[in-house]
């Protein structure tokens, strides 16, 4: 999940939303639309244990977003690969100076976007004395250049009688540390792998963030068929900042775009300045009761 907030002086039922998302643009669009709105990109895919494969996919629809304008793409956790078991992961899992990231970095370079990774396996510099991973959010520049990345600090740990069985901490290390979020050509986004194994309630709780919290919400997932033991959901979507579902992909594999609109935001929360009455000295203490 991504959380946009509004640039620093420039960060998902009722109001209406004048951000506009749509599923295709003509060929060689601009950046932003005729009303200089930033666009961006969310891609839905259906990752398997064949990185090479993944990569085919996931590299097609970067460029087919870049063509159609979009200068902030958003992958999914896993884009890299969803093993079949801890053992494969962790057989398959790269450092972010490895290979496949150097792929992703030179691939925003030639096209000139940004690109957000969702949950990479990463291997840490700890790797060798822990052979645990980490699920690692990273963004790179239009440079290629990696400006933040962000270790999964909650991990997902879910048994479904007959249903679902996770444990991702058996074999991941949690984050220690919230990572500040990035300045973007579209605002400032914060970044975060998010775990929902079920669908009922997963748009619910991504539209409440949005308007908790007067942001956009950009939630990049996995569809369909992983592999024998895993199928997901899908239904990537973008939320406003008043909760309204302003573009959702299709089932499978695909893309969908959104205008990001600033000063629609900025609007929000000058009626309702709920941020203003934030109590930051009360916070510290939260932690002091038993």
């Amino acid at each position: 999940m991504f959380e946009w907030g509004s640039e620093a002086g420039a960060e998902a039922m009722p109001a209406p939303s004048l951000l506009r998302a749509r599923g295709g643009l003509r060929s060689g669009a601009l950046r932003s639309s005729r009303w200089r709105m930033p666009l961006v990109a969310v891609a839905q895919v259906t990752s398997t244990p064949d990185k090479e494969q993944n990569w085919s996919v996931c590299s097609a629809l970067v460029r087919e977003a870049a063509q159609h304008g979009a200068g902030l793409i958003f992958l999914p956790e896993g884009f890299d690969f969803i093993g079949l078991n801890p053992e494969q992961t962790l057989g398959m899992a790269e450092a972010l100076d490895g290979p496949l990231l150097r792929r992703y970095m030179e691939l925003a370079r030639d096209l000139g976007v940004w690109l957000s990774l969702g949950g990479f396996h990463e291997r840490g510099q700890d790797w060798e004395s822990t052979q645990r991973i980490y699920n690692c959010h990273v963004v790179l520049d239009s440079m290629g250049h990696l400006v933040a990345a962000y270790r999964k600090t909650h991990l997902c740990d879910v048994e479904l009688e007959g249903r679902v069985s996770m444990k991702e901490s058996s074999f991941t290390n949690p984050g220690t540390e919230i990572v500040a979020p990035v300045s973007t050509p579209a605002g400032k986004v914060w970044h975060r792998p998010l775990c929902l194994v079920a669908p009922r309630p997963r748009q619910v709780l991504l539209r409440a963030r949005a308007i908790e919290n007067q942001c956009y919400v950009v939630a990049a997932a996995q569809t369909g068929k992983n592999h024998e033991h895993r199928t997901s959901y899908g239904h990537s979507l973008v939320v406003d900042p008043w909760g309204a579902v302003v573009a959702q992909c299709r089932e499978g594999p695909g893309l969908c775009y959104a205008e990001i609109d600033l000063e629609y935001l900025h609007r929000i929360r000058r009626e309702i300045p709920v941020q203003s009455h934030r109590r930051h000295d009360l916070y510290g203490t939260v932690g002091l009761v038993p």
